[in-house]
């Protein structure tokens, strides 16, 4: 990689995280601490804004962006095979939401990307058994509850087919058994637990900040599930 390109690099990676320590940018680049302090030194005499945090990293400063102007070729298909994946394993509203940012990509690729990405869309196909596939549309509601430590409420069926309304913490979301599976503080059991999201009737964002502050890790949580991770 030549230098121009690793410096739009590392300023692609400064945008997409809060924090980046200087050894995770040499890390990620192969190159020595010294290098990286060279290379933001040189971000910063082009005008853009880095700064640092002691015990916590660089970051770009707030208001500033540079959308990126191009992907290679690896890139765009690395995107289209994704969105194989997140049409056999997402649900609707995670599948629209993906398509809408991949339609943004395909936007700034050269003339000759579109078509052999065009091409390859066409010959790429991910048999999806039944049991896998997800017909409701709670992901992007969850994840952003999940995100901004709000509480949610739902209508839930379980495996009796009995419906109840819950008030829930969510921490996570876990794949496995075939099914995607919120874990949450339930407010009605004070206690964590495992919701499969196909069961899931109704989902509502209350806004409101989660009232236990101490949460499990999902980690911790995972280490309990009856499946090997």
């Amino acid at each position: 990689m030549n230098r121009i390109d690793r410096l739009f690099g590392i300023l692609t990676l400064l945008q997409s995280k809060k924090f980046v320590p200087a050894e995770k940018i040499a890390e990620k680049f192969d190159i020595s601490i010294r290098t990286v302090y060279r290379d933001i030194k040189a971000l910063c005499e082009q005008g853009i804004p880095v700064s640092f945090e002691q015990y916590k990293g660089y970051f770009v400063v707030q208001g500033y962006f540079l959308s990126p102007v191009s992907f290679t070729n690896e890139e765009a298909n690395a995107l289209l095979l994704m969105e194989a994946l997140v049409t056999g394993f997402a649900d609707k509203s995670i599948k629209k939401h993906y398509s809408t940012a991949l339609n943004k990509v395909k936007a700034v690729l050269r003339h000759t990307q579109k078509e052999k990405v065009d091409y390859l869309h066409e010959n790429i196909r991910l048999q999806v058994p039944q049991r896998i596939i997800n017909d409701f549309e709670y992901l992007s509601v969850l994840q952003e509850a999940i995100s901004a430590r709000q509480i949610i409420t739902i209508e839930y069926k379980n495996n009796k087919e009995e419906t109840s309304r819950r008030q829930l913490e969510p921490i996570g979301l876990i794949f496995y058994a075939f099914k995607w599976h919120l874990i949450a503080w339930c407010h009605l059991r004070t206690d964590y637990r495992d919701f499969k999201v196909a069961s899931i009737i109704r989902v509502n964002n209350t806004l409101q900040p989660f009232s236990k502050t101490d949460h499990m890790p999902l980690a911790e949580y995972s280490k309990m599930l009856p499946v090997d991770y």
